[in-house]
This record gives structure tokens, C-alpha cells and sequence, in this order.
């Protein structure tokens, strides 16, 4: 990828680092690849698409980077589970080797799983040697008649952040577009009403997450052409453009795509959470809004209606369970928001929110709930988050798995909430979900077991007694 495209990825107009004082996110520091290099960030944001074979164009070390580590669900194909790479050499380095083995291993990809696609991430020593991954991506393609998609996302180029927008680039130039939808069924459109294309953009089905929203849309009659990327296909990808409007989950991660998605097509697009029952609410509410269809909203406002008296009255004796209790939140993007709400609404109070990811609208939805007096950390190493939930009286830790064994050391109940976890928390029954995990985490007697005088030290103190009385 030459420097031009790298800039303007960095200069994305959309994002809230673009500002009158300041043009373009922070350039690349010594370091920062150190939670998650470009490639890293390709690759974790495209895995999901489940019927295509992703393969890692690299070392054997580049394979095991970041492959599996968002606990992402597929309700199909299981390809997206297998790791492949050509596994370069300093042989096949120093021979010239690279761009042969990768025809090679796509052929045998095709060969053996005749996938819907296969994806091709360049790594840092192909990119280093020159190997020209488009062309063999080009050749391969017209080879053997499957779509082979070249992600040149080299770990050098910058930040998993950077990385997340070289992925949604490939996808809209490469992918989107690519075929039209298939018509609505015969009998789908019923008592009258009008079924309408949707596209979520940044959600990963984590834990499931997606299938606790999707029964709400298709009461609706609001149909997911695709979620970039959780649980997709590649021919869904295929049919982007022809959506409606967009949801961006993740506002951090695949920005780009919605912007040139409506700049090519003309698809508006907005920013939403489905964390939290307002939140929730509020994302279905703007789906109606911006569709503009009289009869959708009217049965929007229903659902709500519905839906929310149900749900409040199943969270009741939860929220007397969690009333008062005091959290610590650290974690980025759109969560660093959204699960203050969410929380707020179990009756918690959120004592400070992690902001590492998050961007500026971000920090600005968090004064919104928190005040403008809101604690905002930037700061994530263990000293610093433990001081914090001390000087707060933290009655949780809620982060994300790197920061497990910190609050486990110290004693202090933890929930996972970012992509490693295995419970999903979105949708109106995701809150049932989250208060069941923070109840069951919180009031665990393995708290008052470890933070209690161990037994041996009664014993020593006594035996200690006896022989000073002797």
C-alpha cells in the first residue's frame, strides 16, 4: 500500500479526529503497534465472514497473531475457524519464493474447501520483499474462477485501528457491489406492509450478540442484507449497496465504509449501540426515522412499547440486587458509552469510563450520562486501574480480558466485557443477561473467602501465644 493511500485512511472525513485545530488521526509512534498492528486489525474485523478462506500471507507467527481471538459466532459455515498461511522461510526470503507459495496455497484452499471467496492478508515480510500480492490475487482469481481479495495490511503500516479501515476499504472497493439481492420471498411481506434493506456496519456477533436484535428487525420487517462483518457471508457483502440505510455499531472501526458507501450510493447511515434498553430503543427508532415509512414507525413505537414493559419488569428484582453498586468501566469505542447507560439503567453507579478507543463523540455521549465532571481514563496499565477502584471503592471491575488476573490479584470481582467473552449482552434480553453476570459475579462468597484472615494465620498466632505463656 503506498504512503498516499496510508494518509488518506488516517485523514478519514467522517471521524471525529478531524476538527478545525486538527486534520487526520495521530500518526504512527514508536510502539503503538503493541495492542494490535495493522494486519491484526484487518483480520480480526474480516474473520467473521464465515464462508471465505482467510488466508495469512507470512510467517508461521503472523498465523497465531489474532487468529480466534473475538469470540465471533457463526450460524453456518465453520471455514473462517481454520488457520491457513504459507508460512514464508528465510529460504523462501531469500530465494524469491513468496509470490509462487501463495499461488500455490490458493489453489489449495480452493482446491480443498471450495470456499465463496478467499481473502489474501499481506504481513510485514512479504510487504518488506516486494511480493506483489495483487497480481497473484488477480491471477488467481481468473485461474480458478473464485473471488480472491487481496488486504494489504502490512503490521508496519500503523495501528489495529488503521488496520480496521484497510479492511473496510478492500471490502468496498473490491466486494461491495458485486451482485444484487436476492428478491424477497413470496409471503414475506404480509398484512401490508413493506419490507426494507438494512446493513450493520462494525457489529461481530460476539457471543451471539447479533441473534438477540435479529427477531426485533424481522418483526419489523427491517431485513439484514449484511452485518460487516459477524456472522456474514461473502455474497452478502456482495450486496451492501443496495441497503437502504446503515447502522455503524462500531464507530471506530469501519467509519470509512459507511461514508463511501454513501457517497457511492447515496445510503444514509448512522451511529447507534444495542446496548442498553434506551439505547436499543433508540437504535430502532432511528432505523424508522430515516427509512421515513409512516406505517414502520407506527409499528416501531409498538414494539418499543411492548418490549420495554416487558423487559422492565423482568429487570426489577435485578435492579434491587444492583442498586447502589459502584463499577469501574474500562474499555473503548462504542462500549465506553454504551454500557454506561446500560449500567445506569441496572440502577449502577459508573464511578469512570475507559476512553483508550473511544472518540471524541464518544467522550462527549460519556459527559452526557456521567456529567461533565465524568472520570475519563486514558490510562489503562494495572496501578493505575487498581488505585482508581480503591480511591472510588469499586465494587467491580468491569474490562476487558487482559485486565482479568489485575483485578483477580487484588481480590475484586471482574466481568469481561469486550470481544473475548462468552455471554452477549445486546438487545433488550442481553440486559437480563448483563445483570444476571454482574449479580452472579458480585455476590460470589469467593469474595469474602479470599479477602478473609486465613485460617493458618489463627493457628501460628496461637501456637506463637503458647510457647511466649511457656
Amino acid at each position: 500500500m503506498k504512503q498516499k493511500d496510508i494518509a488518506a485512511l488516517l485523514d478519514e472525513p467522517a471521524c471525529s479526529h478531524n476538527t478545525d485545530q486538527k486534520s487526520g488521526c495521530a500518526k504512527l509512534k514508536p510502539g503503538a503497534t503493541a495492542g494490535g498492528c495493522s494486519f491484526d486489525g484487518a483480520q480480526i474485523a474480516l474473520l467473521p465472514i464465515a464462508d471465505v478462506a482467510h488466508i495469512v500471507h507470512g510467517s508461521i507467527a503472523c498465523a497465531g497473531n489474532s487468529w480466534d481471538n473475538r469470540g465471533t459466532r457463526s450460524s453456518g459455515p465453520k471455514l473462517f475457524k481454520l488457520g491457513m498461511t504459507t508460512d514464508l522461510t528465510e529460504q523462501d526470503v531469500i530465494m524469491g519464493r513468496g509470490e509462487k507459495r501463495l499461488f500455490h496455497g490458493i489453489k489449495q484452499a480452493i482446491d480443498s474447501y471450495q470456499p465463496a471467496a478467499v481473502f489474501v492478508y499481506n504481513t510485514c515480510v512479504p510487504a518488506l520483499i516486494g511480493d506483489d500480492v495483487d497480481a497473484v490475487c488477480k491471477a488467481a482469481a481468473k485461474r480458478w474462477g473464485t473471488p480472491v481479495i487481496s488486504v494489504d495490511a502490512a503490521g508496519f503500516y500503523g495501528t489495529k485501528n488503521l488496520g480496521n479501515r484497510i479492511a473496510g476499504e478492500s471490502m468496498v472497493k473490491q466486494v461491495c457491489g458485486g451482485r444484487e439481492p436476492d428478491p424477497v420471498p413470496a409471503g414475506i411481506e404480509h398484512d401490508g406492509f413493506k419490507v426494507h434493506d438494512i446493513t450493520l456496519v462494525g457489529e461481530y456477533n460476539i457471543a451471539g450478540e447479533l441473534w438477540r436484535v435479529l427477531p426485533l428487525l424481522d418483526e419489523l420487517g427491517l431485513r439484514v442484507l449484511c452485518t460487516l462483518s459477524g456472522d456474514a457471508r461473502f455474497h452478502e457483502v456482495q450486496t451492501m449497496h443496495r441497503s437502504e440505510v446503515n447502522m455503524m455499531v462500531c464507530s471506530k472501526a469501519m467509519i470509512n465504509v459507511a461514508r463511501k458507501l454513501e457517497e457511492a450510493f447515496g445510503t444514509p447511515w448512522f451511529e447507534g449501540s444495542f446496548y442498553g434498553v434506551a439505547d436499543v430503543s433508540q437504535a430502532l427508532r432511528d432505523f424508522a426515522r430515516i427509512i421515513d415509512d409512516p406505517d414502520l414507525t407506527a409499528r416501531t413505537e409498538a414494539l418499543i412499547a411492548r418490549e420495554e414493559a416487558r423487559i422492565d419488569q423482568l429487570l426489577a428484582p435485578w435492579r434491587e440486587r444492583l442498586s447502589g453498586k459502584r463499577v469501574l468501566l474500562y474499555t473503548g469505542g462504542v462500549k465506553s458509552w454504551s454500557i454506561v447507560a446500560a449500567l445506569q439503567d441496572l440502577g449502577m453507579t459508573v464511578v469512570a469510563s475507559g476512553t483508550r478507543k473511544s472518540t471524541q463523540e464518544d467522550k462527549a455521549r460519556i459527559r452526557a450520562l456521567m456529567g461533565e465532571d465524568a472520570v475519563l481514563l486514558d490510562d489503562g496499565n494495572p496501578r493505575a486501574l487498581l488505585d482508581k477502584c480503591r480511591e472510588q471503592q469499586v465494587d467491580i471491575l468491569i474490562a476487558g480480558g487482559r485486565n482479568m488476573y489485575t483485578a483477580l490479584k487484588a481480590r475484586m470481582p471482574f466481568l469481561d466485557i469486550n470481544q473475548e467473552r462468552d455471554f452477549g449482552y445486546a438487545g433488550y434480553d442481553g440486559m437480563l443477561e448483563l445483570a444476571r453476570q454482574l449479580c452472579l459475579t458480585i455476590e460470589s462468597p469467593i469474595w469474602q473467602a479470599v479477602r478473609s484472615t486465613p485460617p493458618w494465620t489463627h493457628s501460628a498466632d496461637a501456637a506463637t501465644s503458647e510457647v511466649s505463656h511457656a
